[in-house]
């Protein structure tokens, strides 16, 4: 019988993937299936509140995951050291991008959005500020995506 420390070494590869699977697959239903779901059924800023909610959850999902993956990286003897540093070289990407769209661009289009008073961001003077910010986040969500496809592909 194997002893406890070598069947967990074992699981390592399948403990990655998974990892990498559930952080990939919470940034493409977010993005892709449930965003545009609430935009295409609920209007104005409400949309904006209800999406909101969901990518500060999300942010949390990618700040658990990138962790857990850096230890799970870390601990895995089956990994050359090359390997190693480009999945975490990979996840520290990923994690950047979480950063950038939770703590830099979220709140400053939260303000944007407070600043407009009851008449909504898009008629006020604030709303191309808010619309360019709003691109520069899909576009960190998209590359954050993409990286994730990545992710997946080299974890096992």
């Amino acid at each position: 019988m194997m002893p406890l420390q070598g069947r967990l070494r074992g699981y390592l590869p399948s403990a990655r993937l998974l990892v990498a699977v559930l952080w990939a697959g919470a940034l493409w239903v977010l993005g892709y299936i449930a965003a545009p779901a609430v935009f295409g059924i609920v209007s104005g800023p409400l949309a904006g509140d209800i999406v909101g909610a969901f990518l500060g959850r999300l942010a949390w999902i990618s700040f658990a995951c990138a962790a857990l993956m850096l230890v799970l990286v870390r601990l895995s003897p089956d990994l050359a050291p090359g390997r190693r540093r480009y999945l975490s070289l990979l996840v520290l990407a990923m994690l950047a991008c979480a950063l950038v769209i939770y703590v830099g661009l979220q709140p400053a289009m939260a303000a944007l959005r407070e600043a407009a008073g009851a008449g909504g961001v898009r008629s006020s003077p604030q709303w191309t500020q808010f619309a360019v910010m709003h691109g520069v986040s899909q576009l960190f969500h998209l590359i954050e995506s993409v990286l994730a496809a990545v992710l997946v592909l080299k974890s096992r």
